[in-house]
Protein backbone atom coordinates (compact mmCIF):
# COMPACT_ATOMS: atom_id res chain seq x y z
CA UNK A 1 0.00 0.00 0.00
CA UNK A 2 3.05 2.56 0.48
CA UNK A 3 3.96 1.88 -2.75
CA UNK A 4 1.30 2.20 -4.12
CA UNK A 5 0.92 5.85 -2.51
CA UNK A 6 4.37 6.51 -3.52
CA UNK A 7 3.75 6.14 -7.14
CA UNK A 8 0.63 7.99 -7.22
CA UNK A 9 2.32 10.97 -5.76
CA UNK A 10 5.33 10.60 -7.60
CA UNK A 11 3.24 10.75 -10.58
CA UNK A 12 1.97 14.14 -9.89
CA UNK A 13 5.02 15.39 -8.97
CA UNK A 14 6.62 14.81 -12.00
CA UNK A 15 3.29 16.52 -13.89
CA UNK A 16 2.76 19.51 -10.85
CA UNK A 17 5.39 21.86 -12.36
CA UNK A 18 5.43 21.44 -15.87
CA UNK A 19 2.88 24.27 -16.71
CA UNK A 20 5.01 26.99 -15.43
CA UNK A 21 6.72 29.59 -16.99
CA UNK A 22 11.00 30.16 -16.62
CA UNK A 23 11.80 31.75 -13.40
CA UNK A 24 14.00 34.65 -15.27
CA UNK A 25 11.30 36.68 -16.73
CA UNK A 26 10.09 39.71 -15.31
CA UNK A 27 7.51 38.28 -13.01
CA UNK A 28 9.53 36.00 -12.08
CA UNK A 29 9.53 36.37 -8.29
CA UNK A 30 5.61 35.11 -8.08
CA UNK A 31 6.57 31.88 -10.42
CA UNK A 32 9.38 31.37 -7.65
CA UNK A 33 6.49 32.32 -5.13
CA UNK A 34 4.31 29.66 -6.38
CA UNK A 35 6.61 27.13 -6.48
CA UNK A 36 8.56 27.71 -3.23
CA UNK A 37 4.55 27.06 -1.83
CA UNK A 38 3.83 23.62 -3.73
CA UNK A 39 7.38 22.12 -2.69
CA UNK A 40 6.83 22.61 0.74
CA UNK A 41 5.70 19.09 1.68
CA UNK A 42 2.98 18.00 2.24
CA UNK A 43 0.63 14.22 1.62
CA UNK A 44 -0.42 15.43 -1.78
CA UNK A 45 -3.61 13.85 -0.04
CA UNK A 46 -6.37 15.57 -2.45
CA UNK A 47 -4.85 14.62 -6.03
CA UNK A 48 -3.72 11.17 -4.73
CA UNK A 49 -7.87 11.10 -3.89
CA UNK A 50 -8.13 11.94 -7.79
CA UNK A 51 -6.29 9.25 -8.77
CA UNK A 52 -7.57 6.90 -6.69
CA UNK A 53 -11.13 7.69 -7.59
CA UNK A 54 -10.44 7.27 -11.13
CA UNK A 55 -8.64 4.09 -10.69
CA UNK A 56 -11.66 2.91 -8.45
CA UNK A 57 -14.11 3.75 -11.22
CA UNK A 58 -11.91 1.50 -13.87
CA UNK A 59 -10.25 4.08 -15.32
CA UNK A 60 -6.72 5.19 -15.98
CA UNK A 61 -5.43 7.07 -13.57
CA UNK A 62 -3.25 9.23 -15.86
CA UNK A 63 -6.76 10.36 -17.28
CA UNK A 64 -7.06 12.47 -14.37
CA UNK A 65 -3.63 13.60 -13.95
CA UNK A 66 -4.14 16.92 -14.57
CA UNK A 67 -7.38 17.55 -12.75
CA UNK A 68 -5.08 15.51 -9.72
CA UNK A 69 -2.52 18.81 -10.45
CA UNK A 70 -5.54 21.60 -10.36
CA UNK A 71 -6.94 19.96 -7.30
CA UNK A 72 -3.56 20.33 -5.78
CA UNK A 73 -2.68 24.01 -6.80
CA UNK A 74 -6.85 24.85 -5.68
CA UNK A 75 -5.35 23.38 -1.99
CA UNK A 76 -2.06 25.55 -2.10
CA UNK A 77 -3.37 28.35 -2.86
CA UNK A 78 -5.77 28.56 0.16
CA UNK A 79 -2.72 27.79 2.28
CA UNK A 80 -0.88 30.86 1.32
CA UNK A 81 -3.98 32.72 1.94
CA UNK A 82 -4.70 31.21 5.10
CA UNK A 83 -1.41 31.32 6.65
CA UNK A 84 -1.38 35.99 5.80
CA UNK A 85 -1.42 38.10 8.51
CA UNK A 86 -5.62 38.97 7.76
CA UNK A 87 -6.25 35.54 7.92
CA UNK A 88 -4.30 32.88 10.40
CA UNK A 89 -1.00 34.91 10.27
CA UNK A 90 1.18 31.67 10.89
CA UNK A 91 4.14 32.82 10.10
CA UNK A 92 5.44 28.83 9.40
CA UNK A 93 3.80 26.07 6.97
CA UNK A 94 5.59 22.60 6.86
CA UNK A 95 8.98 23.36 8.58
CA UNK A 96 9.02 26.45 6.71
CA UNK A 97 8.70 29.87 6.10
CA UNK A 98 5.16 31.00 4.70
CA UNK A 99 4.95 32.43 1.35
CA UNK A 100 4.13 36.02 2.72
CA UNK A 101 7.56 35.42 5.11
CA UNK A 102 9.26 34.18 2.48
CA UNK A 103 7.77 36.53 -0.28
CA UNK A 104 6.46 39.34 1.33
CA UNK A 105 2.91 39.55 1.39
CA UNK A 106 1.91 41.43 -2.16
CA UNK A 107 4.03 38.15 -3.55
CA UNK A 108 1.87 35.65 -1.45
CA UNK A 109 -1.46 37.13 -2.34
CA UNK A 110 -0.67 37.25 -6.13
CA UNK A 111 0.69 33.68 -5.73
CA UNK A 112 -2.24 32.24 -4.33
CA UNK A 113 -4.51 34.55 -6.95
CA UNK A 114 -2.19 32.70 -9.72
CA UNK A 115 -2.95 29.23 -7.82
CA UNK A 116 -6.71 29.79 -8.11
CA UNK A 117 -6.50 30.51 -11.85
CA UNK A 118 -4.17 27.95 -12.76
CA UNK A 119 -6.84 24.80 -12.12
CA UNK A 120 -8.95 26.04 -15.19
CA UNK A 121 -6.18 26.79 -17.90
CA UNK A 122 -4.69 23.04 -16.32
CA UNK A 123 -8.29 21.25 -16.97
CA UNK A 124 -9.12 23.17 -20.04
CA UNK A 125 -5.84 22.84 -21.69
CA UNK A 126 -5.35 18.48 -21.04
CA UNK A 127 -4.87 16.37 -23.73
CA UNK A 128 -5.83 13.55 -21.76
CA UNK A 129 -9.45 14.78 -20.04
CA UNK A 130 -12.33 14.75 -22.75
CA UNK A 131 -13.76 18.04 -22.99
CA UNK A 132 -17.56 16.77 -21.24
CA UNK A 133 -15.11 15.48 -18.27
CA UNK A 134 -13.21 18.48 -18.73
CA UNK A 135 -16.35 21.14 -18.27
CA UNK A 136 -17.79 18.91 -15.24
CA UNK A 137 -14.43 19.19 -13.43
CA UNK A 138 -14.14 23.16 -13.77
CA UNK A 139 -17.79 23.46 -12.43
CA UNK A 140 -17.20 20.72 -9.66
CA UNK A 141 -14.22 22.94 -8.70
CA UNK A 142 -15.55 26.41 -9.13
CA UNK A 143 -18.37 25.17 -6.80
CA UNK A 144 -16.89 23.13 -3.84
CA UNK A 145 -13.99 26.16 -3.99
CA UNK A 146 -16.36 29.34 -4.17
CA UNK A 147 -18.66 30.76 -2.17
CA UNK A 148 -20.57 27.36 -1.59
CA UNK A 149 -17.35 25.98 -0.57
CA UNK A 150 -13.99 26.28 0.68
CA UNK A 151 -14.10 30.50 0.54
CA UNK A 152 -17.78 30.67 2.21
CA UNK A 153 -16.16 28.12 4.79
CA UNK A 154 -13.47 30.58 5.27
CA UNK A 155 -16.00 33.91 5.93
CA UNK A 156 -17.52 31.51 8.29
CA UNK A 157 -14.41 30.93 10.34
CA UNK A 158 -13.15 34.70 10.14
CA UNK A 159 -16.97 35.60 11.35
CA UNK A 160 -17.03 33.41 14.29
CA UNK A 161 -13.29 34.24 15.72
CA UNK A 162 -14.22 36.71 18.08
CA UNK A 163 -17.42 34.42 19.85
CA UNK A 164 -17.62 30.94 20.40
CA UNK A 165 -19.44 28.83 17.65
CA UNK A 166 -21.38 25.89 19.17
CA UNK A 167 -20.98 22.31 17.25
CA UNK A 168 -23.12 23.03 14.47
CA UNK A 169 -21.91 26.05 13.09
CA UNK A 170 -18.00 24.33 13.14
CA UNK A 171 -19.33 20.98 11.81
CA UNK A 172 -20.76 23.61 9.14
CA UNK A 173 -17.50 25.55 8.61
CA UNK A 174 -15.76 22.06 8.26
CA UNK A 175 -17.68 21.28 5.70
CA UNK A 176 -17.20 24.05 3.51
CA UNK A 177 -13.47 24.92 5.04
CA UNK A 178 -12.17 21.23 4.30
CA UNK A 179 -15.15 18.18 3.29
CA UNK A 180 -15.68 20.55 -0.10
CA UNK A 181 -12.20 20.53 -1.81
CA UNK A 182 -11.97 16.67 -1.09
CA UNK A 183 -15.08 16.55 -2.72
CA UNK A 184 -13.75 18.33 -5.70
CA UNK A 185 -10.93 16.01 -5.44
CA UNK A 186 -12.87 12.78 -5.68
CA UNK A 187 -15.67 13.67 -7.72
CA UNK A 188 -12.91 14.73 -9.97
CA UNK A 189 -11.21 11.63 -10.00
CA UNK A 190 -14.72 9.32 -10.97
CA UNK A 191 -15.70 11.99 -14.01
CA UNK A 192 -12.32 11.52 -15.38
CA UNK A 193 -12.84 7.78 -15.49
CA UNK A 194 -15.19 7.51 -18.25
CA UNK A 195 -17.49 5.27 -16.17
CA UNK A 196 -21.14 4.37 -17.28
CA UNK A 197 -21.89 4.00 -13.75
CA UNK A 198 -20.86 8.05 -12.69
CA UNK A 199 -23.90 9.27 -11.38
CA UNK A 200 -23.90 6.53 -8.99
CA UNK A 201 -20.05 6.77 -8.51
CA UNK A 202 -20.63 10.13 -7.81
CA UNK A 203 -22.62 9.80 -4.99
CA UNK A 204 -20.69 7.63 -2.54
CA UNK A 205 -17.53 9.52 -3.69
CA UNK A 206 -19.20 12.76 -2.44
CA UNK A 207 -20.62 10.99 0.91
CA UNK A 208 -16.91 9.89 1.42
CA UNK A 209 -15.42 13.20 1.47
CA UNK A 210 -17.81 15.15 3.35
CA UNK A 211 -17.13 12.48 6.10
CA UNK A 212 -13.39 12.18 5.20
CA UNK A 213 -13.00 15.86 5.43
CA UNK A 214 -14.99 16.20 9.06
CA UNK A 215 -12.45 13.12 9.92
CA UNK A 216 -9.34 15.11 8.87
CA UNK A 217 -10.26 18.36 9.69
CA UNK A 218 -11.21 17.46 13.71
CA UNK A 219 -8.08 15.10 13.72
CA UNK A 220 -5.65 18.40 12.94
CA UNK A 221 -7.96 20.25 15.75
CA UNK A 222 -6.43 17.16 17.49
CA UNK A 223 -2.94 17.77 16.23
CA UNK A 224 -2.65 21.36 17.22
CA UNK A 225 -3.31 20.18 21.00
CA UNK A 226 -1.24 16.98 21.66
CA UNK A 227 1.69 17.03 18.56
CA UNK A 228 4.91 19.03 18.70
CA UNK A 229 6.33 21.98 16.93
CA UNK A 230 9.00 19.93 15.18
CA UNK A 231 6.13 17.10 14.49
CA UNK A 232 2.92 19.06 13.24
CA UNK A 233 6.07 21.80 11.13
CA UNK A 234 4.21 24.87 12.94
CA UNK A 235 3.44 26.34 16.74
CA UNK A 236 1.55 23.98 18.34
CA UNK A 237 -1.46 25.52 20.59
CA UNK A 238 -1.73 28.04 17.87
CA UNK A 239 -5.46 27.30 17.62
CA UNK A 240 -6.32 28.48 20.92
CA UNK A 241 -3.73 31.32 20.86
CA UNK A 242 -5.78 32.37 18.03
CA UNK A 243 -8.83 31.93 20.10
CA UNK A 244 -10.07 29.74 17.12
CA UNK A 245 -13.04 27.73 17.33
CA UNK A 246 -12.61 24.18 16.73
CA UNK A 247 -14.10 21.04 17.26
CA UNK A 248 -11.61 20.16 20.43
CA UNK A 249 -12.89 23.81 22.02
CA UNK A 250 -16.47 22.88 21.74
CA UNK A 251 -16.85 19.18 22.71
CA UNK A 252 -13.20 18.49 24.18
CA UNK A 253 -10.06 16.27 23.29
CA UNK A 254 -11.87 12.72 24.42
CA UNK A 255 -15.28 14.70 22.15
CA UNK A 256 -13.03 15.12 19.31
CA UNK A 257 -11.32 11.99 19.33
CA UNK A 258 -14.71 10.28 19.52
CA UNK A 259 -16.03 12.27 16.90
CA UNK A 260 -13.06 11.47 14.24
CA UNK A 261 -13.66 8.13 15.03
CA UNK A 262 -16.94 8.30 14.01
CA UNK A 263 -16.15 9.77 11.13
CA UNK A 264 -14.01 7.81 9.65
CA UNK A 265 -16.27 4.78 10.34
CA UNK A 266 -18.72 6.46 8.00
CA UNK A 267 -16.38 7.74 5.15
CA UNK A 268 -15.32 3.60 5.11
CA UNK A 269 -18.76 2.66 4.85
CA UNK A 270 -18.93 4.46 2.00
CA UNK A 271 -16.42 2.65 0.25
CA UNK A 272 -18.01 -0.51 0.64
CA UNK A 273 -19.89 1.12 -2.89
CA UNK A 274 -16.35 0.00 -5.00
CA UNK A 275 -14.94 -3.02 -5.05
CA UNK A 276 -11.41 -2.09 -6.00
CA UNK A 277 -11.36 -0.44 -2.63
CA UNK A 278 -8.53 -1.89 -0.68
CA UNK A 279 -6.06 0.88 -1.04
CA UNK A 280 -8.61 3.37 -0.23
CA UNK A 281 -9.38 1.73 3.14
CA UNK A 282 -5.57 1.57 4.27
CA UNK A 283 -5.22 5.54 3.05
CA UNK A 284 -8.34 6.13 5.29
CA UNK A 285 -7.38 4.39 8.46
CA UNK A 286 -4.10 5.72 7.81
CA UNK A 287 -5.01 9.55 7.91
CA UNK A 288 -7.36 9.33 10.67
CA UNK A 289 -3.57 8.11 12.93
CA UNK A 290 -1.53 10.37 11.28
CA UNK A 291 1.03 12.54 13.62
CA UNK A 292 1.54 15.46 11.24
Amino acid sequence: MEKKLEKYIQTVEKRLYDIFPPENIPQGKVVKAVKYSLSAGGKRLRPVLTLMFCEMCGGEPQKALDAACAVEYMHTYSLIHDDLPCMDDDDMRRGKPSCHKAFGETTAVLAGDALAILPFEMIASSRDIPPAAAVKCITILSHFCGINGMIGGQQIDTDTESAPADGETILAMYSMKTSALIKAACLCGVYCSGTRRKDFFAQKAAEYAEYLGLAFQITDDIRDVTSTDEVLGKPVGSDERSDKNTYVRAYGLDGAEKAAAEYTAKALDALSAFDNNEFAVWLTEKLLKRKK
